[in-house]
């Protein structure tokens, strides 16, 4: 019979198989963000399409072509979230987490959706884990969250990763950068793709990071927004320059980093990595100080990042990183008979009491079957209970690795006695 259906294009399975490298990945994050004073925060999958419309930005290419919107049997307008940081602005103003003092400073470890084209690093459902902090405009606030990125790769022992910074001015010395784009790039519509011919007039700064190369080309000798910069942005970059000097973290500046969405304001910056291709970048980010009262919301300088769960693992494949898997299973029991079975599921739970991984049969296998399956699921012991060790209330505990076996009673002592056993196999004799 053939499987109903299969998985969408665009999105992915994480198997049993798998997941261990996912959990690796996101524990440390967490502990990261746990270090740095950032609360984990969840919102929902679906938010009103006017929150990424308004949030995210009419003009970019995630709200005029990417979205996955759709309209309930209520009539109204939802879209899957596309990015996480409109759903996060959404609920910090709605339940005022601002009167809990400022900074507020969230993660998350979210799913996002996006209608384009499936190829390596980029997916219709992706994952990514986020940084948001609010209520501060200090320099060293941006800093501190590039920090904290730079401390979850160097944790998960990635290398050759880049950061380029930049900085994209804010709405008083902006426009005077857009008219200059728009006088610079108008002569030559010709050359421009039709993506970049809509953005001319609607949001000439997308041009800049066009991939196509006959834009690309053009782009390179564009003017710098670095030379438009008022002084505020100027004095703010130059800050955010010194606090990562003194971090120790190494930086270019790349002027041509530009974000697609509207919300951003002054620092931009990219992790970039040379061994995934095209989709090189694993983390971007920056500061978006005017989303807040574009949501309706108070002043509330705010900035943070995000960064591609998926895109992580490509990076750590292509270097040749190892997660380290978890520890299988520390005793199996293959159990004869239906009192024998009754009694190795009852060891079976004592021994997971005190924290090891234990398993018995659940299927109905003979004996030779069973120690397959031992071996199959790696386990470290085994141990076999018949008619015989019922009687004795005793049976041979045997190291799959080694072949020795001990004998250990089958009583209230079994458990601190095979753990015992297990921790020498494990790490040795400390005597």
């Amino acid at each position: 019979m053939a499987v109903i259906t299969k998985k969408i294009k665009g999105t992915e399975d994480v198997l049993p198989k798998q997941s261990y490298r996912w959990q690796f990945v996101e524990n440390i994050m967490r502990e990261e963000a746990a270090n740095f004073g950032f609360k984990e925060i969840r919102t929902p999958v679906f938010e009103h399409t006017e929150l990424f419309a308004r949030g995210v930005g009419q003009t970019t290419d995630v709200v005029q072509k990417e979205m996955y919107t759709f309209e309930t049997r209520g009539g109204e307008n939802i879209t899957l979230r596309p990015e996480g940081t409109a759903g996060a602005a959404r609920a910090v103003l709605e339940h005022a987490l601002i009167n809990e003092g400022l900074p507020i400073k969230a993660y998350y470890l979210t799913s996002c959706y996006r209608y384009e084209k499936p190829q390596a690093g980029r997916l219709r459902e992706f994952h990514q884990f986020g940084i948001e902090e609010y209520g501060t405009s200090s320099p060293a606030a941006d800093a501190e969250v590039i920090t904290l990125a730079h401390s979850i790769f160097k944790r998960l022992q990635i290398k050759d990763l880049h950061l380029e910074i930049n900085s994209i001015g804010c709405p008083c010395c902006r426009p005077k950068y857009t008219e200059a784009l728009k006088e610079y790039f108008s002569p030559h519509k010709d050359k421009l793709c039709g993506n970049c011919l809509n953005r001319l007039d609607k949001n000439p700064m997308r041009l800049i990071d066009c991939k196509v190369k006959t834009c690309h080309e053009l782009a390179e000798n564009a003017p710098s927004i670095l030379d438009y910069l008022c002084e505020d942005c100027k004095s703010h970059f130059e800050q955010v320059k010194k606090y990562l000097d003194v971090s120790g973290i190494e930086y270019k500046v790349n002027p041509t980093i530009v974000r697609g969405l509207d919300y951003y304001t002054k620092t931009v910056f990219e992790f970039v990595s040379d061994a995934i291709g095209s989709q090189g970048t694993v983390c971007g980010g920056g500061r978006y100080d005017g989303l807040m009262e574009e949501l309706g919301g108070p002043s509330l300088p705010s900035l943070g990042y995000a960064m591609g769960i998926e895109r992580l693992l490509m990076v750590m494949d292509n270097q040749g990183i190892e997660i380290p898997k978890p520890e299988a299973c520390a005793l199996y029991i293959a159990g004869l008979g239906d009192n024998a079975q009754v009694k190795a599921y009852e060891i079976v739970n004592a021994v997971r009491q005190s924290g090891l991984c234990a398993e018995c049969d659940v299927v109905g296998r003979g004996l030779r079957a069973q120690m397959k399956y031992a071996d199959k699921i790696g386990a470290a012991f085994s141990m076999v209970i018949g008619d015989n060790e019922l009687e004795e209330n005793l049976a041979k505990v045997k190291n799959m690795t080694t072949g020795e076996t001990t004998e250990l009673p089958l009583d209230e002592k079994f458990t601190e006695k095979f753990t015992a056993l297990h921790m020498a196999a494990k790490f040795g004799d400390m005597e």
